[in-house]
């Protein structure tokens, strides 16, 4: 609950004006929203729209939120909810994506991206919800925001989490 109840407070900080705690919230919840954006296969400009469009929301709002401790689940929940927006109207389907890093040594870059690829591949044999909750679940600051994004209860988070994983183990071994 430590991190609900220092959400709580960066809340009412930034309600105040408080721009610190502006600055706090946008590093704590921002990767997040970017990983949801992505696990819609949405591209940088859109998914940069979508983290845009969940902060604009949260300003908007900010003086009607009932409980400031569950502003993490608000903000996965508009980002999930305008990244669907955004995905449908493209008629786009979940896509994984692998970045680059050209500013390693040649041979690195080739296994690197080799792994990746192996990694994707796998990801992508995944069955969709486990591809979204393994995306989501690498940024997520917390259980209770993980099953937010992905309309789960908090208690399945964790044994699905281990099921995907243990599927992905094995697909790899192969």
């Amino acid at each position: 609950m430590a991190l609900q109840d220092d959400t709580a407070e960066l809340i009412v900080a930034a309600r105040d004006g408080d721009g610190a705690a502006w600055g706090r919230l946008v590093e704590r919840y921002s990767g997040l929203l970017w990983s949801i954006a992505r696990s819609y296969g949405l591209d940088d400009a859109e998914s940069m729209d979508v983290v845009q469009t969940a902060w604009l929301r949260l300003v908007e709002r900010i003086d009607g939120l009932d409980d400031p401790g569950a502003a993490g689940g608000w903000l996965t929940v508009t980002a999930r909810r305008e990244s669907l927006r955004l995905a449908s109207r493209r008629g786009r389907e979940l896509l994984g994506t692998v970045p680059d890093s050209p500013s390693e040594a040649p041979e690195r870059v080739v296994i690197a991206r080799e792994r990746l690829g192996r990694v994707a591949a796998a990801l992508h044999s995944l069955p969709r919800r486990c591809q979204a909750l393994l995306r989501i679940f690498a940024l997520a600051p917390s259980y209770a925001e993980a099953a937010a994004a992905l309309e789960i209860p908090v208690g399945s988070v964790g044994p699905t989490r281990a099921r995907c994983l243990e599927s992905l183990r094995r697909r790899l071994a192969r």
